[in-house]
């Protein structure tokens, strides 16, 4: 299922629903930790985390404080500018 195929946050099961929320909440998280706030099995957990980044909604990156873990965070918006082009936020310390 390597696509999307159009796929949203709304068509996934509860449990990913539930991993997107934590990590809006608490992220960026590391697997172990997204399993002690969401007090999912580290297997549900998995298969969320899997199912979110399918369809681009989640982010993996190294964790440097052990890099056999992975830290997951959500990926960044995409917003209208109200012209009809897309852009990236910009960070708070950087607008104008």
């Amino acid at each position: 299922m390597g696509e999307n195929d159009g796929e949203e946050i709304e068509d996934l099961p509860p449990s990913a629903k539930l991993v997107f929320k934590v990590l809006e909440y608490d992220g960026p998280l590391t697997q172990k930790q997204i399993v002690e706030e969401s007090m999912l099995s580290a297997r549900t957990v998995r298969y969320a985390l899997e199912r979110l980044e399918e369809i681009g909604m989640v982010d993996e990156d190294i964790y440097f404080a052990d890099a056999r873990q992975s830290l997951y965070r959500l990926e960044e918006p995409v917003v209208a500018d109200g012209n009809g082009a897309e852009e990236r936020p910009k960070d708070a310390c950087c607008a104008e």
